[in-house]
């Protein structure tokens, strides 16, 4: 008989991955491919009426080696027509020896947490050590898990957060100021805020930039993760032309980051963008140069970080006896 399989929810996924140990998990997937090591993998996204689906898949050798394809449905007019999530997804682990289905889980958690690791993995290689300010914009679910993952890898003292939609801003801030000891500011002017800040993250859906270089003070780090398809973009082109870049993945980022709107506009080449992060992790490429460079991390999102997070999530779940037991064989 083949191992059975678990059946994970969000609330389940939410117990048993914490940041930390996800911050460290997406660190040693990204180390491994900077180093070389197979972690074959595939993106495939198909448009349907009013959204679209979109698949990315993956392996890694951990504890074993784990496969890893997840699906998430985009349906931008869900929260307004139907009051159903924007995103929807599930995630399947394999074991990559033999072929056979570990667990089935949700997979908006894992999307969350692993985003913000990834973030969080750039940050310790690539902000400056004495970085204390950040700024937040955007306050939905992936400005949470962000700023708990920017704090678990550098001291904040005083945090911005920025939302068009001010009372969500608000509620954001009366939030953070009952989870954390750092100041927390609702910031009016976008400017003011950024070019206070050491760090800076867009978590957006927006369809035009509104990061340029007057927004940044010498030295920041910008994780900029809201524009994962073609359609979006959170930084102008003359921002990344004047800063160093590093990308999640370079085909990706060209294709469907921020980096994309800069090279369509002709303002910049491939040749231009110094690393990936995998390579920076991995010590092959260098990171941060000079305490003056402005360094953005242009972040698509890669299948080997939801490897990382699911492994996480499915260990912790044998050892717990945690979620629904199925034999899909049956």
């Amino acid at each position: 008989m083949t191992e059975p399989a678990r059946l994970l929810t969000r609330s389940d996924v939410e117990r048993l991955l914490d940041i930390p140990s996800c911050i460290a998990g997406v660190e040693n997937a990204f180390r491994q491919k900077g180093e070389g090591r197979p972690s074959p993998g595939g993106i495939i996204g198909v448009p349907v009426p009013g959204g679209g689906f979109h698949a990315k898949a993956a392996m890694l050798e951990l504890s074993r080696p784990y496969f890893v394809v997840k699906i998430n449905a985009n349906f931008p007019e869900n929260p307004s027509t139907g009051g159903l999530p924007t995103i929807q997804g599930v995630l399947v682990l394999f074991d990559a020896r033999n072929g056979v289905p570990l667990a089935v889980m949700d997979s908006m958690a894992i999307t969350t947490l692993r985003t913000a690791a990834a973030s969080a993995v750039a940050a310790s290689f690539l902000a400056r050590r004495e970085t204390h300010t950040a700024t937040f914009v955007g306050c939905g679910v992936q400005a949470r898990a962000h700023v708990a993952a920017i704090s678990a890898v550098r001291e904040l003292e005083r945090v911005f957060v920025f939302d068009l939609d001010e009372q969500k801003s608000t509620g954001f801030a009366e939030e953070l100021r009952t989870l954390h000891a750092f100041e927390v500011q609702v910031a009016t002017d976008l400017r003011h805020a950024t070019r206070a800040s050491d760090i800076v993250v867009t978590t957006t859906s927006a369809r035009k930039a509104f990061l340029g270089p007057d927004h940044l003070a010498r030295g920041a780090f910008v994780a900029a993760v809201g524009a994962d398809n073609e359609h979006k973009q959170e930084i102008e082109v003359d921002l990344l032309r004047t800063s160093v870049i590093i990308a999640d993945d370079l085909e990706q980022c060209a294709a469907i980051g921020d980096l994309h709107h800069a090279l369509d506009a002709g303002v910049i080449t491939r040749r231009d963008v110094r690393a990936s992060l995998d390579e920076v992790v991995a010590g092959v490429q260098p990171g941060r140069i000079s305490e003056d460079e402005i360094i953005i991390f242009d972040s698509t999102g890669l299948a080997i970080e939801d490897v990382a997070a699911a492994s996480i999530v499915y260990e912790r779940a044998l050892a717990e006896s945690a979620g629904m037991v199925v034999q899909l064989g049956q």
